[in-house]
């Protein structure tokens, strides 16, 4: 059956759409605000411009932007397939002029549609993964928020006081208290071992006497005052607050991501294999859409994760592996960390580990081994619905 192949270059604020024929002839090039009314309309012009042709849309993007005309779509039942920007970019260069404008990538969106067979379908996931997905981002925007805060108090505080700075745990609650109440030797001097002890546990600071101990033995290491310490001391006790709250932020965060998580289907599955916690899981669902459904292979999953190696072969170069250039980094990043956790607490995995090493491979390369290696297995649990279990089961015998 005869097809058109539309192509949009996606905006925040405006789409541009080419339709192309089978000929690759232009049918239609519009510019379209990102509106309901607007977007309606094109799609209706799209479907009489076909005449009962089917359609094939191609998008440059596949989230953000254009959310609304992907919901129209959808709603639609219209077939939706992906080319990434860098793409376009790319094959750009192989079309004719030099010039860079929004109908022109849009032409080429659609003829790369029109030529290619490998595109990527866009599928709405599920309600979880819809609701997982800005928890999760929000999750991540915290946690670097929180590592950025922190590494500049430990500089603040390394420049003020050092012997604090390695005697404390910046990342445990019991020191940013103690940080937000005492910040220079002096301070901590006239405190004394014994208010600052009584100080902490009215507090309710886990191990207010051994944490005491240690700031009163570094105050005592140092009687000289650095210039700008009262500066200083104040911005180390405003970015200790700060760390504080990002680190209640994140465990509310991490509890409504527990609870739509535990909602879904496979839950129990995915949380079963060792060093799959809530958050990762949440991620992991987020970037397979809540499903399989696009992944018929383990081998597509391992890929789509980049957790397999991409060859890059040439003349006479053969066995040239490195790392694929486009993947999608919330699944890699849940299977390569689970696969470092796993190791301290899965017989399997330590001993799939040790393997790689034995083999001389280094420690990145043995994780990155044991990650593709757990694809296979969850792939076949999510399939069989099973959860993951560190004896494999017995096969009965006939």
């Amino acid at each position: 059956m005869s097809r058109i192949w539309a192509g949009t270059d996606c905006g925040k604020t405006h789409h541009h759409c080419l339709v192309l024929d089978s000929e690759g002839e232009t049918l239609l090039s519009r510019r379209v605000a990102n509106d309901e009314p607007e977007l309606l309309k094109l799609i209706g012009d799209v479907l009489d411009l076909a005449g009962g042709r089917d359609v094939t849309r191609a998008l440059d993007m596949a989230g953000g932007g254009p959310g609304l005309l992907i919901a129209l779509l959808v709603n639609h039942g219209r077939e939706l397939v992906y080319l990434p920007g860098i793409a376009v970019n790319r094959a750009s260069d192989s079309y004719r002029g030099a010039g860079k404008t929004d109908a022109r990538d849009a032409r080429v969106i659609a003829d790369q549609a029109r030529m290619r067979r490998d595109l990527q379908s866009i599928r709405p996931g599920d309600d979880a993964s819809i609701e997982l997905k800005p928890l999760t981002e929000r999750r991540v925007d915290l946690a670097a928020d929180r590592t950025r805060t922190t590494n500049r108090l430990k500089g603040l505080l390394n420049s003020m006081f050092p012997a604090l700075e390695r005697a404390l745990d910046i990342g445990t609650a019991g020191a940013l208290l103690l940080l937000t109440g005492h910040q220079t030797p002096a301070a901590i001097r006239r405190t004394g071992l014994a208010r600052l002890t009584t100080w902490l546990r009215n507090r309710k600071v886990r191990g207010a006497e051994a944490l005491a101990a240690k700031a009163v033995e570094a105050a005592e290491r140092q009687h000289t005052a650095v210039a700008g310490e009262t500066a200083i001391a104040t911005m180390v006790h405003t970015l200790a607050k700060e760390v504080t709250a990002l680190n209640e932020k994140i465990t509310e965060t991490d509890k409504l991501i527990e609870g739509r998580f535990r909602e879904h289907e496979l839950a129990e599955v995915i949380q079963s294999m060792p060093g799959i916690g809530t958050v990762l899981g949440a991620e992991l669902l987020v970037g397979i859409g809540g499903s399989l459904d696009a992944f018929p292979t383990p081998d597509r999953l391992a890929s789509f994760a980049g957790v397999t190696p991409a060859p890059r072969d040439s003349g006479k170069i053969v066995g040239n592996l490195h790392r694929p250039q486009r993947y999608h980094r919330g699944p890699q990043r849940v299977f390569y960390t689970s696969a470092l956790v796993s190791i301290q607490f899965d017989p399997n995995s330590r001993k799939s580990y040790d393997r790689k090493r034995a083999e001389g491979k280094r420690h990145v390369q043995a994780v990155l081994a044991l990650a593709r290696r757990r694809v296979n297995v969850l792939w076949a649990l999510i399939r069989d619905r099973r959860c993951y279990q560190v004896t494999p089961p017995v096969t009965a015998t006939a």
